[in-house]
């Protein structure tokens, strides 16, 4: 098997923590339900994008993933011997994954306040700022995937 996604420093063969398993499904879950929400909006666009009826599926997608987290965590904390033991390191890594995720959350939030300035239509502000929630989600489990596999450096 191929080792393209293999992030580890060279040579490291260690098991998972229960935060980083934790942020794996995390990361996961909002790639999927975004994909599914865009896939069921996108479906039905033939009349124009803008004219779809987006808040039933957006809603469910945002539930859905807010489900998901909370059993893949019920799972996860279930099957993880390490499930309640966080370290310094874990913390700091926790810390770091906030900030990036906040900085994508408050640029979703301006982009949405842009467009209801300039009176955009109320799917594409919906958008704005669902996109800024799911990069926000997604960019901060990257980021922690990353740092729990290459390390969290002095700054």
């Amino acid at each position: 098997m191929s080792n393209i996604f293999d992030i580890s420093p060279a040579g490291a063969e260690r098991a998972m923590s229960y935060q980083e398993k934790n942020t794996w499904a995390f990361g996961v879950i909002a790639v999927l339900g975004y994909a599914a929400y865009l896939a069921v909006v996108l479906s039905r666009a033939a009349g124009g994008i803008a004219e779809v009826a987006y808040a039933g599926p957006m809603l469910a997608s945002i539930g859905a993933a807010v489900l998901a987290g909370i059993v893949a965590g019920i799972v996860l904390g279930a099957t993880s011997r390490d499930r309640g033991v966080r370290d310094e390191r874990e913390r700091e890594i926790e810390r770091m994954g906030e900030h990036v995720g906040q900085a994508f959350l408050v640029l979703g939030g301006i982009g949405g306040l842009v467009l209801a300035l300039l009176e955009a239509d109320h799917f594409w502000i919906a958008n704005a700022l669902y996109l800024g929630f799911v990069l926000s989600a997604v960019l901060s489990a990257v980021a922690r995937v990353v740092a729990f596999r290459r390390g969290v450096g002095p700054w």
